[in-house]
């Protein structure tokens, strides 16, 4: 069957989003029996790619990640495209749906930094580059005395840039690092209790025009069930908060048994201010739990709480 589809994969082309592409492309060969050869990745140029002088929440969002994958989706020139879930915009086209997830990678920040093992460790007035709001927000409410630096590019510019002494630390995500063989750059891997992850963070979602039927049965052999459960909790709660890269959120939601664990934060951009919920529901009440938290936080935070 996975023959006659003839699958493109369309991807970006940062030396990351290949390494999800060959995952994906590896596990659908093995789950079909055919070769890897066989399936095509296809490299597409997104606006996110081009911008790198400015946070990303300035430029557009995360739709600067998708617009471009979405169109050739819809022209028929790629059958699938796969993304780091935590780039998809919280609304998707029309035409566009997410058929599922890879199995979830390790969730947590890792910490990178030539001058201290944990950002508690930094001297003050130390400046951490980041190009996450989060990130950014969580560092500030650990280390208000810290300076926060914009940090864009690809994960091997950041650590050169780190390396060249533009920057005293910064954060990657683990999930990343460990696709990219660089885990062993990483200092210290943040508790998710104390920097919660990036909605979506660690997982690799797929999408495809959402009538394509086709591509939702070869994909279905890949797709992790408990990812999809954690992902509609978060993806729920975003939408709640119509969060986005110009928010400064972290959600995260695990299987516990039958059972979904939900744990979220809102910050302040200047770490100042936080509100955190936590909450557990049946694991079939995905959607419904991260739409409560998110009714929840959005009824108790300031409607100035996201201006510095």
């Amino acid at each position: 069957m996975l023959q006659d589809l003839k699958l493109r994969i369309g991807t970006r082309g940062s030396p990351l989003a290949l390494a999800q592409a060959h995952e994906l492309r590896q596990r659908l060969a093995l789950a079909h029996g055919v070769g890897a050869e066989t399936i095509e990745i296809v490299i597409i140029r997104t606006s996110g790619d081009a911008i790198l002088d400015r946070p990303l929440s300035e430029a557009g969002g995360k739709g600067l990640f998708t617009k471009e994958l979405d169109l050739a989706l819809m022209r028929g020139e790629v059958t699938i495209a796969v993304h780091s879930a935590k780039d998809l915009p919280t609304l998707l086209p029309e035409e566009i749906a997410i058929l599922g997830y890879l199995p979830r990678e390790d969730v947590r920040d890792a910490w990178i930094s030539p001058h201290a093992p944990h950002p508690l460790g930094l001297a003050p007035g130390a400046v951490v580059g980041t190009a996450s709001l989060r990130r950014a927000a969580m560092v500030r409410r650990l280390r208000p005395d810290l300076r926060v630096a914009l940090l864009r590019g690809n994960v091997q510019t950041r650590l050169a840039k780190l390396a060249a002494g533009e920057v005293d630390a910064t954060l990657l995500a683990l999930a990343g690092l460990k696709r990219l063989g660089l885990e062993g750059q990483a200092n210290a891997l943040l508790d998710v209790n104390e920097f919660v992850p990036a909605a979506g963070q660690g997982a690799i979602a797929v999408t495809a025009r959402a009538d394509d039927r086709a591509a939702l049965s070869a994909l279905a052999p890949v797709l992790d069930s408990a990812t999809g459960l954690a992902l509609a909790t978060e993806r729920a709660f975003l939408h709640v908060l119509d969060g986005s890269c110009k928010t400064p959120i972290g959600a995260f939601a695990q299987i516990d048994g039958a059972n979904l664990d939900f744990h979220a934060i809102v910050l302040r951009p200047d770490g100042s201010e936080h509100f955190e919920t936590r909450r557990s529901a049946p694991a079939e009440q995905a959607a419904a739990l991260g739409e409560a938290a998110g009714r929840e936080l959005l009824a108790r935070i300031p409607s100035n709480l996201f201006e510095d």
